[in-house]
Formats: C-alpha cells, sequence, structure tokens
C-alpha cells in the first residue's frame, strides 16, 4: 500500500515484474505454439491473427518464442542474482569482520576483478567452459558477487563499531553467532536492495552474452540470441524479428529497475520522507500550505488586536 501511494512508477515497475514472473512460470499453457515449431508457410509474416506477433525465418512464432524467452530471463535472472547476493554477503561479512591481512588479501582479489572489463571477462570464461544457461548463470553469479561484496564490507564496517555487536564480543559471543544474528540481520534491508537491482543487469548481461553468440546457445529462444543471427539478416525484410524482443528486454529492464529503486525507497531509512520521494513532496507541500495558513491566522488575528 506505501508503494502505491508513494511510488507510482514502482508500482508499474512491480506489475511488469509480476506479469515476467508469471509469464516465465506458466509459459507453456500461454504460449500459443511450441518454442521452436515452424510453419515454413508463414514465414517472415507480419503480425496476424494467428500469429499476433508474425513469424520469423522458418516461420516460428515470435509470440510464443518471447514468452518461453520471458521464461529464460526469469531463470537466469533470479538464479544468478541470488548467487551473486550469497557470494557478496558471504565475501563482505568475512572481510569487514575479520579484517587485518584477509581483508586485505580479498579487497585485492576484488580490485583485480573488478579492473577487467565484465563482459570481456565474461566472454573469456564462457569460452573456456561453454555455453549453456548455467554456465551462463554461473558466470554472471560469480563475477557479480565478488563485485557486489564491496558494498556489503562497507556495511558490515559501520555495524561492527556499534556497542550491542562489542558488548556480544565482550561476553565471549561466537564469531558465527554474532555474524548471524548481530550483523546478517541488520543488512537484510540492504541486501534485498542489492538483490533487486542484480536482476536488471543480469538480464541485460545474459542478453548481451546471447547476442554474440556466448550466452544459450539455439533453439532455446533468448531474447538476446533472437536479436541476432537471422534477425539481423531479414531485419530489413521482416523488421518484427528485432523489434518484438528489443522492446521486451526494454520493458522488463525498466520495470525491474523501478521495482527495485521503489524498494530501496522504502526499505531504506535513510530515504525514508526525503525530497527525492514521490511522497515526501506531497507531504513536504501539505507542510507547506498548513504553515502558511497559520501564518495567516495569526496575521489576521494580529490585525483585529491592532483595531481593537
Amino acid at each position: 500500500m506505501r508503494m502505491i501511494k508513494e511510488q507510482p512508477l514502482g508500482t508499474i515497475g512491480a506489475i511488469i515484474t509480476l506479469i515476467l514472473l508469471v509469464t516465465g512460470i506458466f509459459a507453456r499453457w500461454i504460449a500459443p505454439f511450441g518454442m521452436s515449431d515452424p510453419h515454413p508457410l508463414y514465414a517472415l509474416q507480419g503480425p496476424s491473427f494467428k500469429f499476433w506477433l508474425g513469424t520469423d525465418n522458418i516461420g516460428r512464432d515470435l509470440l510464443s518464442r518471447l514468452i518461453y524467452g520471458a521464461r529464460i530471463s526469469m531463470i537466469v535472472g533470479l538464479t544468478a542474482s541470488l548467487l551473486s547476493v550469497v557470494i557478496s554477503v558471504i565475501l563482505g561479512i568475512l572481510s569487514a569482520y575479520i579484517g587485518g591481512a584477509f581483508d586485505l588479501i580479498v579487497q585485492r582479489f576484488v580490485d583485480a576483478v573488478l579492473s577487467v572489463p565484465s563482459l570481456l571477462l565474461l566472454m573469456v570464461v564462457i569460452s573456456l567452459i561453454g555455453t549453456g544457461m548455467w554456465q551462463v548463470i554461473f558466470c554472471l553469479g560469480i563475477s557479480n558477487g565478488i563485485g557486489g561484496s564491496r558494498m556489503i564490507r562497507s556495511l558490515v564496517i559501520g555495524i561492527k563499531s556499534n556497542l550491542y555487536v562489542q558488548a556480544a564480543v565482550a561476553i565471549g559471543a561466537p564469531t558465527r553467532k554474532i555474524m548471524l544474528h548481530h550483523i546478517l540481520p541488520n543488512i537484510m534491508a540492504p541486501i534485498i536492495i542489492i538483490f533487486s537491482m542484480t536482476v536488471p543487469s543480469v538480464i541485460l548481461a545474459e542478453a548481451g552474452l546471447s547476442f554474440l553468440g556466448f550466452g544459450i546457445p539455439p533453439p532455446a529462444p533468448s531474447w538476446g540470441g533472437m536479436l541476432s543471427g537471422s534477425a539481423r539478416k531479414y531485419m530489413f525484410k521482416d523488421p518484427w524479428m528485432a523489434l518484438w524482443p528489443g522492446l521486451a528486454l526494454a520493458i522488463v529492464v525498466y520495470g525491474v529497475n523501478m521495482f527495485g529503486d521503489a524498494l530501496r525507497d522504502l526499505l531504506d531509512p535513510r530515504l525514508r520522507g526525503g525530497a527525492g520521494r514521490y511522497g515526501g513532496i506531497i507531504r513536504k507541500r501539505r507542510i507547506s500550505k498548513v504553515i502558511t495558513q497559520e501564518n495567516s491566522n495569526q496575521s489576521m488575528a494580529v490585525n483585529r488586536e491592532k483595531e481593537e
């Protein structure tokens, strides 16, 4: 309810995210055709009553392939983001809490990974281990997790100096218990925000890798793969082959980004009531109206006293 009242764009993003999840889960029942069912007599056909979004060069229904592509984007986005968050939390908490030489070694390793362009690193690793959905999930999860550990580390460093953590150390609480019961619960809101903001970047990275031929191989209908290959060859003859996958990718990434940004505003107490939030602007306007009304009432009362 707070999101609906205070974050209209976040609400739209949540609806888009929900549609993506429902489409991915029930793709088998929603799609009118199979993801690779060819109809040679209807090749390169535009939108029609039978094929709502048209067909590709071998007569496959573009709507069905987009729906099955939503399942791939959902699986890759959620799984790789979950793996990324787990790696970030483990590395960040251990590095910040243990400190010393361990922290120095881990952070220099993180610097080395961040110094290499992520796309180039992913292409090299995938070319070594082979293409496929789980290979892409593995590479995207680890690369994003190593980079995201820097943010978790900064959060834990701020929490580690609090009195309740120092009190737990003073009474001899085990390190594992301090991490699980005192540090981890206090960074759950930022972890949820990091997860929601990682999903769209993972979806885009997977689409980029599939477009370059290093992602999920055909005939799997990845949105990035649908933009490559035959789509580039026939895009001037049948522009629908490139239009619909690109439009779906843009809408989904925009929606998930807006949803993640709204979650950040709602869950981060430092941003609660800030000037940048939609609800904060409305509240400030209402407060300013009340203050103006009170000032006018006071001035009218003073004028009456002077007249009397």
